[in-house]
């Protein structure tokens, strides 16, 4: 039986991967059908609606998670995805430009997912504590 921190990882995992996905065939497909540049996916508020759903999912998960297995180290992979997409989000155009701040949120993205993974696989484990 599932969960409710294993069906917030599956969640955060799906909104990170649509978040990488985005910011990686976004352009491609922009520089392939010109009519995608003027709807929302071109805008920035899609990355800040993103990240608003991401933050308190991951955030619960990845908790509720490591209070059950006791492997705290698996919040660093998540947090540091999070502290990244925010980074990139607030800064990284200005900062980087922006293939720097695609570059920030696809690592961000990647380390979330990361952080969920094995957050999950811990919880389906025999390493589990609870």
């Amino acid at each position: 039986m599932t969960s409710r921190a294993q069906t917030f990882d599956g969640i955060a995992i799906g909104i990170s991967l649509l978040c990488a996905i985005h910011c990686a065939a976004l352009p491609i497909a922009m520089a392939l059908l010109p009519a995608l540049a003027g709807t929302m996916l071109a805008d920035e508020s899609f990355h800040l609606i993103l990240v608003v759903g991401i933050l308190p999912t991951s955030a619960y998960a990845l908790v509720m998670g490591c209070r059950k297995h006791g492997h705290w180290q698996v919040l660093s992979w998540g947090l540091s995805g999070l502290a990244l997409l925010i980074l990139a989000l607030a800064i990284g155009h200005d900062l980087l430009g922006e293939y720097g701040e695609k570059g920030m949120t696809l690592l961000g993205s990647s380390l979330v997912a990361i952080g969920h993974i094995k957050n999950y696989r811990l919880c389906r484990s025999k390493a589990c504590v609870s």
